[in-house]
């Protein structure tokens, strides 16, 4: 299906809406577009009525003014009016895309029948990462967007991928497209920024689902693993051979994940 838009405070924001029945949401991460989603796309469209946006800033989304994670929330919200109205919704966010849900369940929880993080956190940024993106906003602003992809992009892969799957891995990168290193920065900046919501999770209404890579280094598994028994309700799942991109190294299980939970929500 085309892409289809609409105007945020003046800037253009593409999306997609595929499938028919309950809507959910499905939100990419730092450096993605929506197309990240295409096999749980092909998946889950018979039954759930998918909305895949391009975040401000990716593909030919513009930058809106407040590129926070609550300031990208609103965007969601407002795409939730235009696509959705009245309607409750379940939002899915990998990685970045789920510091995004969040901001999103705690600003706008009525709306949610259910949201879920694959390879994402409630934790903020420690010390450590935020240096690590310092680092790799030094390298953004040097080197340019295309070498920072080809350098960090196969780390977020299992050692198994990058050994058996280097296509696979290749083509991602070539899918990234031209990202602007003003909007990476930007994003790396509000990441860096975005504060501890824990207690989003314990204050979760709704169920929660957590999708974790055994082999994550952006986003660890011993520190999803805190998370995990904070909802009232969570649905927990790991993939054993996965490291930060489930749904590209084992797809037909996200795919059974992602469903089941669509299901019960």
């Amino acid at each position: 299906m085309a892409l289809k838009q609409f105007s945020y405070e003046g800037s253009p924001v593409y999306y997609r809406v595929e499938g028919k029945g309950n809507t959910a949401f499905l939100v990419h991460g730092f450096g993605e577009k929506g197309t990240v989603w295409e096999e749980q796309i092909a998946a889950l469209k018979d039954e759930f009525r998918l909305i895949i946006p391009d975040l401000p800033g990716t593909g030919n989304s513009g930058k809106v003014d407040d590129m926070s994670m609550e300031g990208l929330a609103a965007v969601l919200r407002a795409l939730a009016e235009e696509e959705a109205p009245g309607d409750k919704i379940v939002v899915i966010g990998h990685s970045m895309g789920g510091y995004i849900t969040l901001a999103f369940a705690e600003a706008y929880p009525e709306l949610l029948s259910g949201f879920g993080l694959f390879h994402s956190s409630a934790l903020p940024d420690s010390e450590e990462k935020k240096a690590t993106r310092r680092k790799a906003i030094g390298f953004i602003r040097e080197h340019g967007s295309a070498a920072f992809f080809r350098q960090s992009t196969p780390n977020l892969f299992a050692p198994a991928t990058r050994e058996q799957k280097p296509g696979l891995i290749d083509e991602f990168i070539d899918e990234l497209g031209n990202f602007s290193p003003e909007i990476l920065v930007s994003y790396y900046e509000a990441m860096m920024e975005r504060p501890d919501r824990t207690d989003v999770l314990k204050n979760a209404a709704c169920p929660v689902l957590f999708i974790l890579g055994q082999h994550d280094t952006a986003v660890p598994f011993e520190d999803g693993l805190k998370q995990v028994n904070l909802p009232e309700k969570s649905y927990i799942h790991v993939l054993r051979q996965s490291g930060h991109m489930g749904m590209l190294e084992e797809p037909e299980k996200s795919n059974h994940i992602l469903k089941d939970f669509l299901r019960a929500t």
